[in-house]
C-alpha cells in the first residue's frame, strides 16, 4: 500500500504541489495565480484568477481533436430509441442550446432549472448552460410539484427546460402538469420555460407567452455560434439540491474550476477510465452521481458517455449487460439498490453477455453490504469497487484508488480515504477516536477542490449545517458513522442526523413529515428510515390522528393510510412515500418534549429501543410496539 499511501500523503501534506500537477489534466484560458484560498474559513477557493469552462473541457476540446469520435449514446428501454452523437455533433447540439437560452436572455450567471426526463436534451441543457456562464439547477423528475416550487424559488431561475412527460416501467409519467403546478405554487416564477415535445403525453398546453417550443427554436438555430465564456474558477457552475433536517432542502452550490480538476483527477485515478473507451453510469441526471459520471466526468476525460432511459429489468434483467456487451463499456457505475434487484433474478443473465471490455464496476448511493458485494463480484467475475461520498462533496471521499496502487478490494468497506480528503473518524467530543473505534466521519478544512463551495445563497447556513457539530479542531461533518479496523479500511455505519438514504436518494425526514401532515386528518407525526433488504432504507410513518374515529376500524385505517400516501406523492412526490402509515394515539418524547426518533426507528427494526428513563409517557412506545406487531425483543 506504499504507492498509494505516498500519493495520498502528498494531497495532504503538500496540496499546493498536489492539486497543481492535478489542475494539468485539464485546459485553463488563463492560469491560475494562486492554488488555494483559505483565509476565511472554512471557506475554500480553489485555484485563484485561474479561468476556464466545463463546457469547452467536456465537448470543445475533444471535437477539435477527435470529432467523430462518439460522445454521447443515448438509449432508452421505455420507447425503443436508441441515438448516438459524436463529439461535433455534441457540440454542434449543445451550441444550439446555448443560442436558444441567450435569444432569451440568459447570461453569465443567471439560474436555469431542468426538470427533465434521461434524454439528450437535458445534457445538451446543463452543458449550454455551463458554456455560456448560466447556473444551472437540475431537479430530479421524480419531485412533486410542492417540492419543485421550493427549488424555483430557492434558486430563482429565469427559464425553466423541461418536456411534456418521461417513461417509467412502460408507464408514461407526465412532467408538464407537475411545471404548470410548480409555478402556480412558487413566489418567484421564472419568466419562460423551454419545452421538449417527446410526443409521449399528447394532453398537454401551452401557456402563451411563456411556454416556448425547442423544436422550432433548434431549427431557427442550427448553424449558430456560441463562443464559451471564460469563467473565473471559483464562480458558480450550478446548485444541486439536497434534503436536509428542517425540511427545507439545501442548494449545494458547486465551483467552476475545482469541479472540472476533481472530476478529471478522480476519471484517471479512480476510475481509470481513458479517452475513447465508454463509461455506463445507470443513475439520473437529478442526481449528484449523474451530474458528475454521466455528463461532466466522461465528457471531460475524453470518454463516451451512455446515457440510459430505464430499469434495470425492462424488457429483462440482462438489458445493462447487453448494453455493456454493445457499446464495449469499460466502466459501469451503479447503486447497491439496483444490485440487490438484480440478485433476485436469474443469475444467469450476469453470464449471459461478452462483457471482456468492462475493467469494474462501482457501487455508491448507500452502504453496500457484504453479501450483496461479494455476490455480485462473484457472478460478474470482475473487481467490483465500493465507493462512499455525498451531494455535497460531488466526487468519491472513501474509494479503493486503483488508478494508482491495486490494492485489495475487502467485502463491505469502500475503503480507503481518497486524495485530498483529510478524513478522520472523531469522538463525540472532537478528538480523534483509534482503530476499530465508532465515530462520526468528518474532514479537516479545506475541503479539496470539487466540493460545495456554500450553500446557494446562505452562507451562514453553509458554516452552521456543515462545521458546528466541532470547533476545536474545525470540521466538516458527514453526519455518517464510521469505522477504521487496524489496515485502514474504513466502513460507514449510517447516519447520525434525521436524514434517510432510500435507494441512494437522500431524504429528510422532516421532509416526509411535513408531506405526511398536509392530510388535514393528520396532528402529528413521526418518520424514522428502517432498514430495507433491497432499497437499504425504508421511510416509516407513526402518525397520531385529530379524529380517532378515523381509524376506528382496520377498513377505516386502511382508507386513511392511501389518503396520507396520496399526499405525500402530491407534496414530495412517489419518491418520499412511505412504506407504510402506523396510527397511534401518541408519539414517545422526553418530558421536554423531545421526539424519540431512535427509540421508534429501534422498535421499528426488532432493537432494543435503549435507555428510556426520560420518556413522558411510556404507553406511547407501547402503541408503536401494538401497531409494528412487536411485543417483546
Amino acid at each position: 500500500m506504499a504507492s498509494y499511501q505516498a500519493f495520498y500523503r502528498q494531497s495532504i501534506e503538500a496540496p499546493d504541489a498536489f492539486w497543481s500537477e492535478q489542475a494539468k489534466l485539464i485546459d485553463w484560458h488563463k492560469p491560475f495565480s494562486r492554488i488555494c484560498d483559505y483565509s476565511r474559513p472554512p471557506f475554500a477557493k480553489w485555484f485563484v484568477g485561474g479561468e476556464t469552462n466545463l463546457c469547452y473541457n467536456a465537448v470543445d476540446r475533444h471535437a477539435a481533436q477527435r470529432p467523430d469520435a462518439a460522445a454521447l449514446i443515448y438509449v432508452s428501454s421505455e420507447t425503443g430509441q436508441e441515438r448516438s452523437y459524436s463529439y461535433a455533433e455534441l457540440k454542434a447540439e449543445v451550441v444550439r442550446m446555448a443560442a436558444i437560452l441567450q435569444g432569451q436572455g440568459i447570461a453569465r450567471g443567471d439560474r436555469v432549472l431542468i426538470y427533465m426526463p434521461m434524454i439528450p436534451e437535458a445534457a445538451f441543457a446543463m452543458l449550454a448552460c455551463a458554456r455560456i456562464g448560466a447556473v444551472h439547477s437540475v431537479v430530479f423528475g421524480g419531485f412533486a410539484a410542492a417540492s419543485l416550487a421550493t427549488r424555483i424559488d430557492d434558486a430563482g431561475p429565469k427559464l425553466v427546460v423541461s418536456a411534456e412527460a418521461g417513461m417509467r416501467n412502460g408507464r408514461e409519467v407526465p412532467y408538464k402538469h407537475l411545471l404548470d403546478e410548480a409555478i402556480c405554487l412558487a413566489k418567484r416564477p421564472p419568466a419562460k420555460v423551454l419545452m421538449v415535445d417527446r410526443g409521449l403525453h399528447k394532453d398537454w398546453d401551452r401557456v402563451a407567452g411563456r411556454d416556448l417550443d425547442y423544436a422550432a427554436l433548434r431549427a431557427a438555430h442550427m448553424d449558430a455560434e456560441v463562443p464559451c465564456t471564460w469563467l473565473e474558477s471559483s464562480e458558480p457552475s450550478y446548485i444541486l439540491y439536497t434534503s436536509g433536517t428542517t425540511g427545507t432542502p439545501k442548494g449545494v452550490q458547486r465551483d467552476v474550476g475545482g469541479y472540472a480538476v476533481a472530476l478529471a483527477s478522480s476519471m484517471k485515478h479512480i476510475f481509470c477510465g481513458n479517452a475513447g473507451e465508454t463509461m455506463f453510469c445507470t443513475s439520473d441526471i437529478g442526481w449528484v452521481v449523474g451530474h458528475s459520471y454521466i455528463v461532466y466526468g466522461p465528457l471531460i476525460a475524453g470518454m463516451t458517455t451512455l446515457m440510459y432511459e430505464g430499469t434495470p429489468l425492462r424488457p429483462d434483467a440482462g438489458i445493462w449487460w447487453r448494453l455493456a456487451e454493445k457499446y464495449k463499456a469499460s466502466v459501469m457505475f451503479s447503486s447497491p439498490t439496483a444490485i440487490r434487484v438484480l440478485k433476485k433474478q436469474d443469475p444467469s443473465w450476469l453470464s449471459k453477455y461478452d462483457l471482456s471490455a468492462l475493467k469494474h464496476l462501482f457501487l455508491a448511493g448507500e452502504p453496500l453490504d457484504q453479501p450483496t458485494h461479494e455476490w455480485i463480484m462473484d457472478a460478474l467475475k470482475k473487481p467490483v469497487i465500493d465507493n462512499y461520498w455525498q451531494t455535497e462533496t460531488g466526487w468519491p471521499i472513501l474509494a479503493t484508488v486503483r488508478g494508482i496502487e491495486d490494492t485489495p478490494i475487502k467485502f463491505g468497506t469502500p475503503a480507503f480515504p481518497v486524495f485530498g480528503y483529510n478524513l478522520k473518524i472523531f469522538r463525540e467530543d472532537g478528538s480523534e477516536c483509534g482503530a476499530n473505534e465508532k465515530g462520526i466521519v468528518g474532514i479537516v478544512p479545506p475541503l479539496p477542490p470539487g466540493c460545495l463551495s456554500t450553500v446557494w445563497g446562505d452562507d451562514e447556513r453553509f458554516v452552521r449545517t456543515y462545521f458546528s457539530l466541532f470547533k476545536e479542531p474545525l470540521v466538516y461533518s458527514s453526519f455518517d458513522w464510521g469505522i477504521r479496523d487496524d489496515q485502514g479500511y474504513h466502513f460507514i455505519l449510517g447516519r447520525t442526523d434525521d436524514v434517510i438514504n432510500v435507494a441512494g436518494h437522500r431524504l429528510g425526514t422532516r421532509e416526509i413529515e411535513e408531506a405526511v401532515q398536509s392530510h388535514s386528518a393528520i396532528a402529528e407525526v413521526a418518520v424514522v428510515g428502517v432498514q430495507d433488504a433491497i432499497k437499504g432504507q425504508m421511510p416509516i410513518a407513526f402518525a397520531v390522528v385529530k379524529d380517532p374515529a378515523r381509524v376506528a376500524t382496520p377498513e377505516l385505517a386502511a382508507v386513511l393510510e392511501r389518503e396520507v400516501m396520496a399526499a405525500v406523492d402530491a407534496n414530495l412526490g412517489a419518491i418520499g412515500r412511505p412504506g407504510r402509515v402506523h396510527f397511534i394515539a401518541g408519539l414517545p418524547k422526553t418530558r421536554s418534549g423531545k421526539l424519540l426518533r431512535r427509540s421508534i426507528q429501534a422498535l421499528a427494526e426488532g432493537r432494543d429501543p435503549g435507555d428510556l428513563t426520560t420518556i413522558e409517557d411510556p404507553a406511547a412506545l407501547e402503541q408503536i410496539r401494538k401497531a409494528l406487531g412487536v411485543w417483546r425483543f
